[in-house]
């Protein structure tokens, strides 16, 4: 049966918590929802458009452990509007978010756009797929141009998802984006410069000073 993010979140530890800070009334009406159990045209889009994520596994001690996951935009994958996808390449071969992962396929996933300060947060039951077993999953997460061999396949299965609210992000751009703002900027400056180099032009034919 479908649960929304808050239902998995929400332990009888996070409850009583609830309760002795008055919040538990607030959140009382949210539980037993199915909202956030498959994907919409908006998480798509902002699933595609990222180049990195953040996901969290437990080890069987009970230790969290928080890793980051970066790539081209797009190298997640939205396989159908309830499975989601990655490639995994050879690391520093620690293998600590695979081997809790083998234990407990459970997950969080982070996903963030500073620049538009908005967040995506996903709950997912992950299996590990060869590539050589599923051809049509390796094809989906594989990137074009790739030089490095994809070792293993993340298939994600939704559990819920939600999205958090923009407040306390920090904005933050990268290279492209900054790039891509200022690109007005760099064309006029562009015009300038070819317009003074025509003007220093007329002026040096008529001897005047510049």
């Amino acid at each position: 049966m479908p649960h929304s993010f808050i239902d998995i979140a929400t332990t009888s530890s996070v409850r009583a918590e609830q309760a002795a800070m008055g919040s538990a009334d607030l959140w009382a009406g949210v539980r037993g929802g199915r909202n956030g159990d498959r994907f919409t045209a908006d998480e798509a889009a902002f699933i595609a458009a990222r180049d990195s994520f953040y996901i969290a596994t437990a080890s069987e001690t009970g230790w969290p452990y928080v890793q980051h996951r970066g790539g081209r935009r797009g190298f997640l994958k939205l396989a159908d509007a309830r499975t989601l996808a990655f490639a995994d390449y050879r690391g520093n071969r620690q293998y600590i978010s695979r081997g809790n992962l083998k234990a407990d396929g459970r997950a969080c996933l982070f996903l963030m756009d500073y620049a538009r300060r908005a967040r995506l947060k996903i709950y997912v039951h992950t299996e590990i797929v060869e590539p050589d077993a599923d051809p049509a999953l390796a094809a989906l997460v594989a990137m074009p141009g790739d030089e490095t061999s994809c070792e293993r396949i993340f298939r994600l299965r939704l559990a819920a998802f939600d999205w958090n609210c923009s407040r306390h992000i920090t904005p933050r751009y990268t290279e492209r984006e900054i790039a891509e703002a200022v690109r007005p900027l760099r064309l006029r400056v562009d015009a300038l410069e070819s317009e003074n180099a025509v003007l220093r032009a007329r002026l040096a034919g008529t001897g005047a000073a510049p």
